[in-house]
């Protein structure tokens, strides 16, 4: 499949038409075999719609922006108008919101087609992607492997080239482990970059939007545009001028032979191309370890506990028990290890200040069997933390990441810029996408 911007200039040259575009992505939709549990629902009147209307600017030269025209997939928890959005629980049944989330008003106002909602983890609080309660989503390098989560199906329809963007959220590496895991690009934004209006919470201190994809440039182009902002795709920062430093602690325990052959490659292939690339041990990593399980599940249960304890047994076992780890909590605990957390992430930004960004494999383990998680509830959730691990990190610094696949399938290299710096981050990123 040919990627965004490469279909949105087809469609400004007049080679591709957007009626014809949509109908062809629909149909390929309702024909594949893993149809249902990548979609929750396909949006088709809303879909024609839109195509419709790109047509007409198309014609007469007006094209909103690089995608005007181009269908993407949506993961159903941002709000789409008189369309259910269930965010992957039965809790949710049948929720329709009566307005589009803000990111969708933006994509909509920039020409892009909303095709259809995907399947997540229950209130996108797994990092594994698998729910019996709903759908798990295929992986792209076997069907019995787990997708990766929360934003699995916005994965699945990326990696099975059904459309070219899925856009997912990531609160703990929601969007970074479905893409290392499905071979494609996926971006992190900055906290608060793209309004959380109309989307459905798990933590709000926490949650962000971002798009999984097959490109840099049309990651950039799609948050950029979620933003509100210039999409502009900007220059690339030549590997030589670029400085990135490597933690030696917690982020390469234990990384699994093919996460670590992938991230070791691509790390010589920086170098080769005239990076400098330091390693040091950053204590703030195993500083800051300890807050998660507190910060968390806090802002989840105070979320969700109220629903969740309201209607026991509707919710898959092992979720709603990462929510309860959260019951007990106390406010006083939770500003304490958010006051922590700040302290730290102060220090963690001093100390890294002066590199462009940080590397560390995206995630530390393979795809695990499905099966074998759904016969062992301990194993799941040992193994969800476990993925969730690398990521976590640099939501809790505050940071904006990147994850680009590597030269071994399901190991994604993560790039980490300090929180802010999105744009010079996609810079960095289109370089290194050339060498890895």
């Amino acid at each position: 499949m040919k990627t965004a911007l490469e279909l949105g200039k087809d469609i400004a040259s007049g080679k591709i038409d957007p009626v014809e575009l949509t109908e062809q992505t629909l149909a390929e939709i309702n024909a594949h075999e893993h149809r249902d549990t990548i979609f929750a629902r396909t949006t088709e009147d809303r879909a024609r719609t839109e195509a419709e209307a790109a047509r007409t600017r198309q014609k007469s030269g007006d094209l909103k922006s690089p995608l005007d025209g181009v269908p993407i997939s949506w993961k159903d928890l941002f709000d789409t108008a008189e369309i259910a959005t269930e965010s992957g629980s039965q809790l949710l049944g049948g929720r329709t919101p009566t307005h589009d989330c803000a990111a969708l008003e933006h994509a909509t106002k920039a020409g892009l087609v909303c095709v259809g909602k995907t399947h997540l983890s229950e209130l996108a609080f797994s990092g594994l992607g698998i729910n019996p309660k709903t759908a798990t989503s295929p992986n792209k390098q076997g069907k019995h492997l787990a997708p990766g989560g929360s934003s699995s199906g916005a994965a699945a329809s990326v990696a099975y080239e059904l459309v070219p963007i899925g856009i997912g959220s990531d609160t703990g590496g929601s969007v970074r482990i479905p893409s290392a895991w499905n071979d494609l690009v996926g971006f992190k934004t900055t906290h608060g970059l793209i309004s959380d209006r109309g989307v459905v919470p798990l933590c709000s201190g926490f949650d962000t939007a971002g798009p999984l994809c097959t490109s840099v440039a049309d990651a950039w182009t799609m948050v950029a545009i979620m933003a509100d902002q210039n999409s502009s795709v900007p220059d690339e920062k030549p590997l030589s001028n670029c400085r990135f430093v490597i933690n030696e602690t917690i982020t390469l325990d234990e990384v699994e032979s093919d996460q670590k052959d992938g991230f070791d490659h691509a790390i010589e292939a920086l170098k080769s191309a005239g990076a400098t690339i330091d390693q040091m041990q950053i204590p703030e990593f195993e500083e800051i370890l300890p807050l998660g399980p507190i910060l968390f599940p806090y802002e989840a249960w105070q979320e969700w506990g109220e629903l969740i304890e309201a209607t026991p047994g509707v919710m898959f076992e092992p979720v709603a028990n990462r929510f309860g780890s959260g019951k007990d909590l106390t406010r006083n605990q939770y500003d304490t290890a958010m006051a922590q957390m700040m302290v730290i992430r102060e220090t963690y930004n001093r100390r890294v200040q002066s590199y462009d960004a940080v590397l560390a494999p995206t995630v530390a383990i393979a795809p695990p069997n499905v099966e074998a998680l759904l016969a062992d509830y301990d194993l799941f959730s040992a193994t969800n933390m476990m993925a969730l691990r690398n990521t976590r990190f640099f939501n809790m610094f505050g940071c904006c990441a990147l994850t680009l696949p590597t030269s071994k399938p399901a190991s994604g290299l993560m790039i980490a810029a300090q929180g802010g710096q999105d744009r010079a981050l996609a810079s960095i990123g289109l370089s290194i996408e050339n060498v890895i």
